[in-house]
């Protein structure tokens, strides 16, 4: 009975959008980016952001984890802890002399704040994120010794410390080798199955087609949206990648 009740639970909340943005405008100063972008992020579920460099993926991103505001239109969450964001793994410094437990712990200081010790509850939650990503043999490592997939489990590791059940990561599969990239896969789709919201933003075709919902972003501007399959067509594709 209760493996029906959570089943049913799951396909409810797979109709009901935990994020919806209407008419949105944002960027940063002088710079618009985002223009009249309309979309629903649907609850448990994983959604690709697909688009040219400069289509406005990354400044989507920002928007949908609370840190960009939008400078006209609506931008409705639903309740619950604010969203995790993954960065780039390029964009964590080799230099910084942070081990990989480390870099997982710094996923609690939203709930515990920077100059408060860990709780049992926070060094269980990062027990269990390591555990999941598999990274709980490299705890002692220098995250500047670590391969690129193992790099990017490890901001996973973080993003999922926070217990949040949004998860937002920018371009998770870029320059890893397809090992790599099919773990990585293999990861988010059971966090999703799990329970998790999962939205990435990827030049990935091949992770983007595994998505339940594709965004296809053309300069600003949301230019296609729906299932991979209708999404991401050749024609399609070429004119969001069409020469300015």
């Amino acid at each position: 009975m209760f493996n029906k009740i959570h089943a049913d639970g799951q396909a409810h909340a797979k109709r009901n959008p935990c994020i919806r943005l209407t008419d949105l405008e944002a960027g940063y100063p002088g710079r618009p980016v985002l223009h009249q972008v309309t979309l629903d992020i649907t609850a448990l579920t994983m959604t690709a952001l697909v688009g040219p460099n400069g289509s406005g993926k990354s400044t989507l991103l920002g928007v949908l984890a609370g840190v960009i505001p939008a400078t006209s239109g609506q931008v409705w969450r639903s309740e619950g802890r604010p969203p995790a964001f993954v960065p780039q793994r390029t964009a964590v410094g080799d230099s910084l002399p942070l081990t990989v437990r480390g870099t997982v712990e710094m996923g609690r200081w939203g709930q515990r704040g920077l100059w408060h010790g860990q709780s049992r509850q926070d060094r269980a939650v990062v027990d269990s994120a390591m555990d999941r990503t598999a990274v709980g043999d490299l705890a002692t490592r220098q995250l500047g010794e670590l391969s690129g997939g193992q790099r990017q489990r490890v901001l996973i590791a973080q993003g999922l410390a926070q217990q949040s059940g949004l998860l937002l990561l920018d371009e998770p599969t870029t320059g890893l080798d397809p090992a790599s990239r099919e773990r990585i896969a293999t990861l988010l789709a059971g966090l999703v199955a799990d329970g998790t919201t999962v939205v990435q933003a990827t030049h990935d075709l091949e992770a983007a087609r595994a998505a339940d919902t594709c965004l296809l972003l053309a300069e600003g501007r949301l230019v296609g949206r729906g299932a991979p399959g209708d999404v991401l067509t050749d024609d399609v594709l070429a004119r969001a990648w069409r020469p300015a």
